[in-house]
């Protein structure tokens, strides 16, 4: 899971991106607001933690800025303004989620937990896109237009979850490489193909017409097309 943390206190920074690292979280951290735009916009994150107060552009610019680009990566904003305008104006920015320093850290950690869940799965435990639908308890994936479902290995569930919650943007194959097989692996790329080829037979198999896009040079995108 890979965070952007932007926060222009020093202390602060090093003490949150400490804290998230020691639960498994990937973190880069920013210290002004343009070069958090710059890094939320040019890579692909889960979450990104915004600090308010920044250098550069505040957290409510940047997160309008994000919106704006059709960039859906749930975002999280600290402040230590805990007036009910200043929450306000967070949440129509744009931010999904809103935390008033001081906080607690069980906290902090609870809200990023909520944000991932909601972020990638519907109410009813499914993840759609397209006439696609995935079923998270039995991994399981449906057409929604033929009624005709197949199951998924771990792998072809973990690609199809990723491009579904990256939704209109394009992942890399090193992108998808390390959010399936992880950093430590030793899992070479063509692995991302042969698995990537597979989803494409079990997606043609349920008569889905959404497919797997591949860009040459550039990476992977899901389209559906009704035509």
């Amino acid at each position: 899971m890979k965070l952007l943390l932007v926060e222009d206190e020093k202390r602060m920074a090093q003490a949150l991106a400490e804290l998230l690292r020691l639960e498994n979280y990937e973190v880069d951290v920013c210290r002004d607001g343009l070069s958090g735009l710059e890094a939320a916009t040019g890579n692909l994150y889960d979450i990104v933690i915004l600090d308010v107060m920044l250098p550069g552009i505040d957290g409510f610019e940047l997160v309008k800025s994000l919106r704006k680009q059709n960039i859906r990566t749930p975002v999280l904003m600290l402040t230590a303004k805990s007036g009910l305008e200043d929450t306000v104006t967070g949440l129509d920015s744009g931010a999904d989620d809103y935390l008033t320093k001081p906080f607690l850290t069980e906290e902090l950690l609870a809200r990023l937990r909520a944000l991932i869940r909601r972020n990638i799965h519907s109410d009813d435990g499914t993840l759609s896109f397209g006439d696609i639908a995935l079923e998270t308890g039995v991994s399981s994936l449906i057409c929604t237009a033929t009624g005709q479902s197949v199951r998924l290995s771990e792998k072809e569930y973990r690609i199809l979850e990723y491009l579904i919650a990256n939704q209109g943007r394009i992942l890399t194959r090193e992108q998808l490489a390390v959010k399936i097989w992880g950093f430590d692996s030793d899992a070479e790329y063509n692995n991302v193909e042969v698995y990537l080829s597979f989803t494409r037979r079990k997606l043609a198999f349920i008569g889905a017409k959404t497919t797997i896009k591949a860009l040459r040079g550039i990476g992977y995108e899901l389209r559906y097309s009704d035509v």
